[in-house]
């Protein structure tokens, strides 16, 4: 399987939401499914039948957990030198040429994305067009709204 990057921040993220399954989640549900069966008939338990699924989740979560930092290429931008390219993990702010409208991304790995706090995934269309870019360039960008030229303000790498 090939490496996945993934910033600092959401490696550490995902371990600890690993701990939380492991050591609080998947207990409760031993417990919840230990008090079911007590109960009596598990044909007919519907707690039971809820305790096992929701069991089934959970072991789900935490190999899916287990994996994707098992093949995760961890990149820590704040040990790099600042060379004004857009890397994985730098902070970019852009300027839409047509709009004025000026934004501020950090492009993330899949599992980190999330827009709402200006965290863009590596493979969005706004992230591939930056990568590889340098500040002062303009660029022109396909996005689902369209063709969109942008320049770029400034690249941190924080």
């Amino acid at each position: 399987m090939s490496k996945v990057p993934m910033t600092v921040v959401g490696a550490d993220q995902l371990r600890k939401e690993l701990e939380i399954l492991k050591f609080d989640r998947r207990p409760k549900i031993t417990e919840a499914i230990a008090s079911a069966r007590e109960l009596g008939d598990l044909k007919e338990n519907a707690e039971y039948h809820a305790a096992r699924e929701e069991q089934g989740i959970c072991e789900a979560r935490i190999r899916d957990i287990e994996g994707k930092l098992s093949n995760a290429q961890i990149i820590d931008v704040t040990t790099m030198e600042n060379t004004g390219r857009v890397i994985f993990g730098t902070t970019v702010t852009i300027l839409n040429v047509d709009t004025d409208a000026e934004m501020t991304y950090r492009i993330v790995g899949d599992d980190e994305a999330d827009i709402k706090q200006n965290l863009i995934s590596v493979n969005s269309p706004i992230a591939r067009g930056l990568i590889g870019k340098s500040e002062g360039d303009e660029v022109s960008i396909t996005t689902p709204g369209g063709l969109t030229d942008y320049d770029i303000v400034s690249v941190e790498y924080i």
